[in-house]
């Protein structure tokens, strides 16, 4: 084999990157790590985690008003938005500090720079190339936005984890899980939210009793949901507020929005432009993926991608397993393939999401018979509280066999709860064992494990 300067040269330190070049490290590999920003990557520093403070700070807000029912007097309240800014953008370079010194600690070399391909084994960063015997890419995806008149004058999800100052009014132009997600955080903090779906409904790949209660509970948080309505232009009025053409499939139906911010969150592409992979023969797909094998191998045989710059499942936890199955491949001789099943995932909207496994539909077209189970009830902190929101479980059952193929809850604590199911799905729990699992109680988790009555055949919403 050739010499190299490094056995593995990764281009990207977000999770996946960081994971993938630490393991190797570990293993006895050189390993080098570009990064042309700070390193943690989308999921530390522009997603998940500072997101998920902007909705633990936004939640206080229904605290201190459902304190009163419990007894507690609680005096006027108000968020100092730049004061909360300053707090997590602190965390946020401690993440960053931390991150730094594990890639330290485990033997890697940091190269702060913009990576480019030169070749199946060469990579330039700020004029000086580097050579190695594998490339790994791991840039992760970035917000995509459509092109239309006034687009400048939008935010994406990057930008409004850094908003200067609160909106009184805010449009935000999407109906997945990033545009549902920042409706529940601003609403919360007073802001009067606009939510602009182009489609007929929130969360398109959801179960569908899953959307059609998320819509109905941000309906009663004051949220205004605009379904079927496309954006046509956006401009700066005199007054300095923005307006947002807004309408239907015919033009005449067309009229004015008028809002002091807006978000776009329709969606993220794979961050591979400008990379010079297309040049060496890397194939990408029409949105810009890379494509790779089951080992994650792309179409040139020195050169992997893992995470969402692969656009195959976008989720931290899964970016790091693939990192973790590419390198016991690469570097310990032991082949490993991505298990793809199973993967849990969260919406952290208000109320929030915890879904595992098939939705209704998926396992009614996979298994044609399944059986449905269905609680829908009043959270036990609601009945002194005296807000109007419900939580609904949902359990999908393979008729045949009674294998629990899918679990789904909209309610408080679900993404903790849905985790733990996670692993009864993947060990292949009937719907038998669930029914033979004592539940802790008094809880909302325990009716996972008490429902009993099927809903009709076939299912239908009800209400």
């Amino acid at each position: 084999m050739a010499e190299y300067d490094f056995d593995l040269f990764t281009i990207g330190a977000g999770s996946g990157g960081v994971r993938a070049s630490r393991m190797a490290a570990s293993m006895g590999a050189r390993v080098a790590v570009a990064e042309e920003s700070r390193v943690g990557g989308t999921c530390v520093l522009r997603g998940c985690v500072p997101k998920k403070l902007m909705v633990m700070a936004s939640h206080f807000a229904e605290d201190f008003a459902d304190a009163a029912g419990f007894g507690w007097s609680v005096g006027p309240t108000s968020i100092d938005w730049p004061a909360f800014i300053a707090t997590k953008d602190k965390e946020l370079e401690r993440l960053n500090g931390i991150y730094i010194r594990l890639l330290r600690d485990a033997g890697v070399t940091l190269v702060e720079g913009r990576a480019v391909v030169i070749d199946d084994n060469t990579v330039e960063v700020a004029g000086r190339r580097y050579t190695a015997h594998r490339i790994l890419i791991a840039t992760g995806g970035w917000p995509s936005l459509p092109q239309i008149p006034g687009i400048e004058l939008a935010m994406t999800s990057n930008e409004i984890l850094d908003l200067p100052q609160l909106p009184k009014r805010l449009a935000i132009v999407g109906g997945g899980y990033i545009a549902v997600e920042f409706a529940g955080i601003f609403a919360a903090l007073g802001v009067a939210v606009t939510l602009v779906v182009r489609g007929d409904t929130l969360l398109r790949g959801f179960d569908q009793d899953l959307r059609t209660s998320l819509a109905e509970e941000m309906a009663k948080k004051g949220i205004t949901i605009l379904h079927e309505t496309k954006v046509g232009s956006i401009e700066r009025c005199a007054e300095g507020d923005l307006s947002l053409r807004i309408g239907g499939a015919l033009e005449t139906e067309a009229e004015d929005l008028r809002v002091d911010a807006v978000l776009y969150a329709t969606g993220r592409k794979a961050n591979t432009k400008g990379l010079g992979l297309p040049e060496i023969g890397v194939r990408l797909d029409e949105t810009g993926a890379i494509v790779v094998d089951q080992f994650s191998r792309s179409a040139v045989e020195s050169i992997y991608a893992v995470g969402d710059c692969t656009d195959r499942v976008n989720l931290t936890p899964v970016a790091i397993a693939e990192a973790r199955c590419l390198v016991e491949t690469l570097f310990n001789h032991n082949p490993t393939v991505m298990d793809y099943t199973g993967i849990p995932s969260a919406v952290f909207s208000q109320p929030p999401i915890g879904t595992v496994g098939l939705t209704e539909a998926e396992a009614r077209k996979r298994y044609g018979e399944i059986d449905v189970y269905i609680s829908r009830f009043r959270p036990m902190r609601h009945t002194l509280s005296g807000r109007d929101e419900r939580t609904m479980m949902k359990l999908v059952v393979k008729r045949d066999d009674q294998t629990v193929v899918g679990c789904h809850m909209i309610g408080a604590d679900s993404p903790e709860i849905v985790q733990g199911l996670a692993v009864a799905l993947k060990c292949g729990a009937t719907k038998a064992q669930f029914d033979a699992t004592i539940g802790i109680h008094p809880t909302a988790a325990e009716e996972f494990v008490t429902m009993r009555e099927k809903q009709p055949e076939p299912h239908a919403v009800a209400r």
